[in-house]
């Protein structure tokens, strides 16, 4: 590209990089200052101070409330991923009914998550639909019998609205790739004795890992730092990083609104360390195969 197209081209960038810096650049800065003791509105200003980080990582419940917060959001992610890919390879045969298929199974993708959750205590919780339909057909005696899926640290209350709503757009992504690709490739391999596994594996997966890697660092991203669905449908205490940072942010002290940007950092750092992790051992892979 000529060197006058490049300047051309961040020029008509800069308003956008100049909004985004200042906004998500700034409150970054900012949120780093209080961390370390910069709140001169709340009368305290021992910046640079690193009490808050030390006690924060002394807590052994700190300690657990991040593995909990990476396990919903590792498994809800790795379930979104494998059926979102195995809806969209579905997709691209013919059934009864696909057209309509294709417009449902998209409904999660414009429905919030308040809904979502709303939905899953409507459905999984002991004196929901499900339990009162096992209930009804004598599986068990009384709803309260029904498997406690809400409210315990096992998540499966939050990991399964993760995956609903994550679900379709990983499928949509990966559909998308598939349409441009074609069937040829496949159809070769085939024709040269490769069977269906093999082919997935070797001729399809490496076309669409691409896709799978972008959407799952998406939604991996948003399941570290999400706070609703733990809120409401978590084990409690010890609870979830980003459910953390709230209660401090609304203690009485509201000193400890340093302590919660603490957090909120700390969520920040472990959030970038991993999703650069992920994406730096996708890259290594791809050089090993030949691929830039």
């Amino acid at each position: 590209m000529p060197p006058k197209r490049q300047i051309w081209l961040l020029m008509q960038l800069l308003p956008v990089m100049l909004v985004l810096t200042v906004l998500f650049g700034g409150a970054l800065l900012l949120g780093v200052a209080q961390a370390l003791g910069f709140a001169p509105w709340f009368g305290v200003n021992t910046f640079p101070d690193t009490s808050h980080f030390a006690a924060l990582w002394s807590d052994p419940v700190f300690w657990r409330s991040l593995g909990f917060t990476l396990y919903y959001a590792f498994v809800a992610t790795g379930l979104a991923v494998v059926f979102g890919v195995l809806l969209a390879l579905a997709l691209r045969e013919s059934f009864a009914g696909k057209t309509l298929f294709k417009y449902i199974y998209k409904l999660p993708l414009m429905i919030p998550y308040a809904v979502g959750i709303a939905l899953a205590v409507l459905l999984l919780g002991n004196g929901g639909m499900a339990s009162r339909m096992m209930a009804f057909v004598g599986v068990i005696d009384d709803p309260s019998q029904f498997p406690q899926i809400l409210k315990t640290h096992a998540g499966w209350g939050i990991i399964a609205v993760y995956v609903w709503k994550q679900l379709p757009f990983v499928a949509l992504t990966v559909y998308a790739v598939l349409l441009g690709l074609g069937r040829e490739t496949e159809e070769a391999a085939k024709v040269l004795g490769a069977h269906r596994w093999q082919v997935f594996w070797h001729v399809t997966l490496p076309q669409i890992l691409p896709a799978i890697v972008s959407s799952s660092l998406i939604i991996t991203a948003f399941n570290i730092g999400a706070f609703e669905a733990p809120f409401i449908l978590g084990g409690g205490f010890p609870d979830t990083l980003p459910v953390v940072a709230w209660r401090y942010f609304n203690d009485a002290d509201y000193t400890l609104q340093l302590r919660g940007m603490a957090v909120v950092v700390t969520l920040a750092i472990v959030s970038g360390v991993v999703l650069f992790a992920y994406l730096g051992t996708y890259r290594r892979f791809e050089r090993k195969r030949g691929r830039s």
